[in-house]
C-alpha cells in the first residue's frame, strides 16, 4: 500500500534535485527521506531515482509518477485546507520567499499577526535576494519588489505601491553640494544596487524614463547596506521609502530633489496558477494589503 508521506518525499526530491534539500524543506532527516523513497520504490516495484554519491536523477518511470504524484499531493493539501476553511480555520504548510531586507523590516512583522490569527498555518519564510522560480523551487508564493518574471504560469497581485527617493547624508551635502538637476547627478558619487546595475538610477523626464549614471562610490546587492553607506556619507542612494522613512524623519538622511521623479515600483505577491483558489493565499494577500495600507504606512 502506497503511503502519502512517501509520495510527498519523492515529490520534494524531484522538485529540489537532492535528498538534502528535500529533507530541509520537509523538516526531516535525510535518512527518513531515503527510507520513504525506498519504501515507495518497493511498493511500486520499480526504480524512480538513480542515486550515486555524486548525482541523483529521475528515471523515466519516475518522471511519469512525479506528474501524477504532484497533482495528488496538491489535491490532498487543498482538500485539508477546504475542510479547515469550512470549520472557519486556515491550516497546513505555506512556503514563501521574499527579499531579505524587506522581509526583515516589514514582511516579518506583518506575518506575526497573520500567524497569531491563523495558528494552524505552518509558515516557512525564506529570505533571499536572488532570483527564485515559484514553481521550480517549490514555493506557494513569493513576495517581490518590482516586476515578477517566472518560468512557469503564475498569478501576480499587487500588495502596495513603493516610491523611491534620492537621498544623501547632511555631511555629504555639506562636502560635495546638493545636486539640483539630473545632469548634475553625473558629477556625484552614487551608491548602486548591483542587482539592477546600470539601470538602477532611472528618472521620469518628459514622460520618458531616463537612466542617469553617476560616479560609483559603491555597488552592493543589499538595500540596508546601501542605506547605511548613505548615512556614512559615501554618496547618494536611490532607495525605496520603506528603507529610509525613519532616517528621513530623524534627519540622518535628506531627500534630494533634482526636478524629476525617480522610477517607482510596487510590492507584489505571486503564486503558481494552480494555487489560484488557495484559501490561505487569499487570506494572506488580504492580510498583507491591510497591514501595509494604501498608501503604505512607510510612505506616510
Amino acid at each position: 500500500m502506497l503511503k502519502l508521506e512517501s509520495a510527498a518525499a519523492f515529490v520534494a526530491v524531484a522538485e529540489s534535485g537532492s535528498i538534502t534539500e528535500a529533507a530541509r524543506r520537509m523538516n526531516l532527516s535525510k535518512s527518513v527521506i531515503s527510507e520513504r523513497l525506498s519504501e515507495l520504490e518497493r511498493g511500486l516495484g520499480t526504480k524512480l531515482l538513480d542515486r550515486t554519491t555524486r548525482k541523483l536523477s529521475i528515471t523515466e518511470a519516475g518522471r511519469g509518477f512525479y506528474e501524477r504524484a504532484k497533482r495528488i499531493m496538491q489535491e490532498v493539501v487543498e482538500a485539508k485546507a477546504e475542510i479547515a476553511e469550512q470549520r472557519g480555520e486556515l491550516a497546513g504548510p505555506l512556503r514563501i520567499s521574499a527579499p531579505t531586507s524587506f522581509g526583515i523590516l516589514h514582511l516579518g512583522p506583518a506575518l506575526y499577526g497573520f500567524l497569531a490569527r491563523y495558528p494552524g498555518v505552518e509558515l516557512t519564510l525564506d529570505l533571499d535576494d536572488r532570483f527564485v522560480s515559484i514553481v521550480a523551487d517549490g514555493y506557494d508564493a513569493i513576495v517581490r519588489h518590482g516586476p515578477i518574471v517566472d518560468d512557469g504560469a503564475v498569478i501576480v497581485r499587487k500588495l502596495a505601491s513603493s516610491r523611491r527617493f534620492l537621498v544623501a547624508s547632511p555631511d555629504y551635502v555639506e562636502r560635495f553640494g546638493r545636486p539640483a538637476t539630473t545632469d548634475e547627478l553625473k558629477r556625484h558619487k552614487g551608491i548602486i544596487f548591483s542587482i539592477r546595475g546600470a539601470a538602477d538610477w532611472r528618472f521620469k523626464i518628459s514622460r520618458r524614463l531616463v537612466t542617469i549614471r553617476p560616479q560609483t562610490a559603491l555597488r552592493v546587492n543589499n538595500g540596508i547596506l546601501m542605506r547605511d553607506a548613505a548615512l556614512a556619507g559615501l554618496g547618494l542612494a536611490l532607495l525605496p521609502a520603506y528603507f529610509i522613512r525613519t532616517e528621513i524623519a530623524d534627519r540622518g538622511l535628506t531627500v534630494i530633489d533634482v526636478g524629476a521623479e525617480p522610477e517607482g515600483a510596487a510590492i507584489y505577491i505571486a503564486c503558481p496558477e494552480d494555487r489560484r483558489g488557495s484559501a490561505k493565499l487569499r487570506a494572506l494577500t488580504a492580510w498583507l494589503r491591510d497591514a501595509f495600507g494604501d498608501p503604505p504606512y512607510w510612505e506616510a
